[in-house]
């Protein structure tokens, strides 16, 4: 079989030593020693003459060193087939990666030229394949074959610190060897031929504080007890440089900026041994009277400084607080000054760490003292009340003029100037009270009624005579005593009934009583009758020993026509001394009953209780109906027309009449009711005056309805109707009277008077409601 031959550039040195034509043979300088004498076999093995061992071999490769400088095309090697009997008939024929572009082929020789520089980084290995031709036909002459031309690396790489430039932070006083970081270099050069890529570390700035081991690239510190407080920060030069480190090699650099962390190896330092401070003598308590501060050189939590006071006359006086912003001492106030009792205080302070480091304890005490003196500066001060709140009494029924008690202030300044007092009178605006201004002596200048205020709240002021400048004031508590001034009386607005058929000995109200008089040991009222009331064979009280008495009756059959209203006069006494006593009046209201005791009739004189006749009630709300009705009509009408009108014609009279008697004519006017229209709210549907049966007076309120109804219908149509609005009112004559209607409604003519009253009270009660 024919075979295509590979040979490179030293394949000449070996061509002698070719024993089996029809081969194809790569020579490789890079494995093949040039001092050895070998056989090449088809398979690729070559047998050493020397007696060394056998070696593999690559076939179909060829080697080209990177980055030629030359100007002319770079020999690469050169392709034979056995075909070319070197009379031009056979053509070679080049393809594959950077073919005729990096990569071209003589077509008559066969031999290869790089036309381009190449660069390994970019790309170590280019597969080509070639071919051999008829020169005349193009027909192959051989199957095609493919070969690899591999790029030779040079060192072109510099290395390089991809993650730079570095940062680190290392504890001050760190012991030697300590390790600080890795710094780490790569380089873009063949790591497996040659030295190129074998780099080798070292610190170009920053000894001799800190090292660099050559192979890992460890930096370590190289000095003990390295003080942050000296320099805190240093700038290292970290060099790699290939080939070994050997001269040639290339190298890069890179930064490391390495920070010493703190720890706690200084005690505050006060910058003086004493300090003296002022303070003025009405400074505020809690305030903050003074500062000192302690020098530590440490920072952060190493730095934070505790005070406090060791010693000294001001312990009780004055405390010290640490400013967590400033590490400041603050000396705060705890008590008031006073520059004539003590002027001057000594403090002895401590300040000292929090977190102290146990390695560092041995060089000294992690703490320092100082003295503080504070001077009390004078101050002219108001006026002092002793003591500043007073608590007096007096009594209620005291004289005006009358002494309550004094106060007293003094000066507590040198000078000791006089006081002059008065009272504020916006404490005591009904001036119920004056002082002397020189004894401080407070007196009463009007009557006090401890029924009205129990407790008065006034302030006294104190000004210094030689500067008026200087006030101070006192609170005074007085209280007024009680005194027995006021007598007893009921305790509400009793309203008792009682039925006809009462059985004797039954307590029908029970009393009670109140005094605004406040006695120590409380209340101790007592009930008894009148002289007169005692001789009453109709009701008695009985005391009960408990601030109450019982009504009870001492006879049955009250007959209401016989005398409807009993008063029963009652005396009531306190416990005081000299004990007050009043009369009050029971009224007591005679009803008709069943025999279950329910009230159907009481007396008509019986005081308004909270409602109104059934026939009364009805009416009112008939009325009040009807002239809401009217009064809308009248609204809408006036709008149509609005005569002027005078005051006097707007006037409108309201009465409520009640039907349930004949009445006595004219002068009769108990049956115009004025207390049942202002007092709708009390009216009571079930008693009062009528006796109109509920279902009677419904069917005649729908017939009265209808009637003013149809009138109303007849009024709003006719025109002629004067502009001015008037109510008219009806009503039904009740069917109950005893004494028959007298009305004469009905035979009323003009021959008879309307002022005969014989007729009857009807007719007038029509009359008024049809003027109303």
């Amino acid at each position: 079989m024919k075979s295509l031959c590979f040979f490179s550039v030293l394949d000449v040195f070996i061509l002698s030593l070719w024993t089996e034509p029809g081969c194809g043979l790569m020579m490789l300088n890079s494995v093949v020693p040039r001092e050895a004498a070998r056989t090449w076999r088809p398979g690729g093995q070559v047998l050493s003459h020397l007696g060394r061992r056998r070696r593999s071999w690559v076939w179909n490769q060829f080697f080209v060193l990177e980055e030629d400088t030359g100007d002319e095309p770079l020999y690469v090697g050169k392709l034979h087939s056995d075909m070319d009997k070197g009379d031009g008939q056979v053509m070679y024929y080049l393809s594959g990666e950077g073919a005729m572009s990096i990569f071209t082929i003589d077509e008559q020789t066969g031999d290869i030229h790089a036309i381009k520089r190449l660069d390994r980084e970019q790309q170590a290995y280019y597969t080509l394949r070639a071919q051999v031709r008829d020169q005349n036909t193009h027909l192959l002459l051989e199957p095609e074959s493919q070969f690899t031309i591999k790029v030779q690396d040079i060192n072109d790489n510099a290395p390089r610190f991809l993650n730079g430039p570095y940062t680190a932070r290392v504890p001050e006083r760190s012991p030697v060897g300590t390790s600080v970081m890795t710094v780490v270099a790569t380089d873009a050069d063949d790591p497996t031929y040659g030295n190129s890529a074998r780099l080798v570390y070292s610190i170009l700035q920053g000894l001799p504080y800190f090292s660099v081991d050559p192979n890992s690239g460890v930096v370590r510190t190289t000095l003990p007890d390295m003080d942050r407080e000296m320099r805190d920060q240093y700038q290292l030069v970290i060099q790699a440089k290939d080939m070994m480190g050997q001269i040639g090699g290339l190298s890069g650099t890179t930064m490391v900026t390495v920070t010493l962390t703190d720890v706690n190896d200084n005690p505050p330092r006060f910058p003086h041994r004493s300090y003296q401070f002022t303070v003025p003598e009405l400074v505020q308590v809690s305030s903050i009277v003074a500062r000192i501060k302690a020098v530590d050189l440490d920072v952060g939590p190493n730095a934070e400084v505790v005070y406090r006071i060791l010693d000294g006359d001001g312990l009780g006086t004055f405390r010290i607080l640490t400013d967590p912003n400033t590490q400041e001492g603050l000396i705060i106030l705890l008590k008031n000054l006073n520059f004539e009792n003590k002027s001057s205080y000594t403090l002895k302070i401590e300040a000292s760490n929090q977190n102290v480091d146990t390695r560092f304890l041995l060089v000294g005490p992690f703490s320092d003292t100082t003295m503080v003196r504070l001077l009390v500066e004078d101050e002219d001060e108001p006026p002092i009340f002793s003591p500043s709140v007073n608590q007096m009494v007096v009594s209620e029924g005291a004289p005006v003029g009358t002494n309550v008690g004094s106060v007293s202030a003094h000066d507590p300044d040198g000078p000791n100037s006089p006081i002059r007092y008065s009272v504020d009178r916006k404490s005591d605006i009904e001036h119920f009270f004056d002082i002397d201004s020189n004894s401080g002596t407070i007196r009463t200048s009007r009557y006090l009624d401890r029924e009205i205020r129990v407790l008065h709240n006034i302030t006294v002021i104190g000004t210094e005579t030689l500067d008026p400048s200087q006030v101070g004031s006192a609170f005074v508590l007085i209280s007024v005593a009680d005194v027995n001034d006021n007598a007893p009386s009921f305790a509400g607005d009793y309203w008792t009934s009682v039925c006809e058929n009462v059985l004797p000995g039954q307590i029908i109200e029970t009393l009670s009583a109140v005094d605004p008089d406040n006695p120590e040991n409380g209340h101790h009222f007592l009930f008894f009758l009148t002289a007169d009331a005692t001789l009453n064979h109709s009701f008695t009280l009985r005391d009960n020993n408990d601030n109450t008495a019982s009504v009870l009756t001492l006879q049955s059959g009250f007959l209401r026509r016989d005398q409807p209203i009993h008063f029963l006069p009652v005396v009531i006494a306190d416990g005081g001394s000299p004990s007050l006593s009043s009369t009050n009046t029971l009224t007591i209201t005679i009803c008709d009953c069943d025999l279950h005791g329910n009230h159907h009739h009481c007396s008509q004189e019986e005081p308004w209780r909270g409602g109104m006749g059934t026939t009364t009630a009805i009416t009112l709300t008939c009325a009040l109906t009807f002239l809401g009705v009217f009064m809308v009509t009248a609204v809408i009408r006036s709008r149509r027309r609005e005569p002027q009108m005078m005051d006097d014609q707007q006037d409108i009279q309201e009465n409520i009449v009640c039907y349930d008697d004949e009445g006595g004519g004219e002068a009769d006017t108990k049956a115009f009711d004025m207390f049942a229209l202002r007092h709708l709210n009390q009216m009571n549907l079930t008693s009062g005056c009528g006796t109109a049966e509920p279902e009677t007076m419904n069917q005649k309120t729908r017939l009265l309805q209808e009637f003013i109804r149809k009138r109303l219908q007849e009024v709003d149509l006719d025109p002629t109707v004067p502009p001015l609005d008037s109510l008219q009112m009806y009503a039904f004559e009740g069917s109950g009277s005893a004494a028959q209607s007298l009305s004469s409604l009905s035979s009323l003519n003009s021959l008879e008077s309307e002022q005969n009253f014989s007729k009857g009270v009807g007719a007038k009660v029509q009359e008024a409601h049809r003027t109303l």
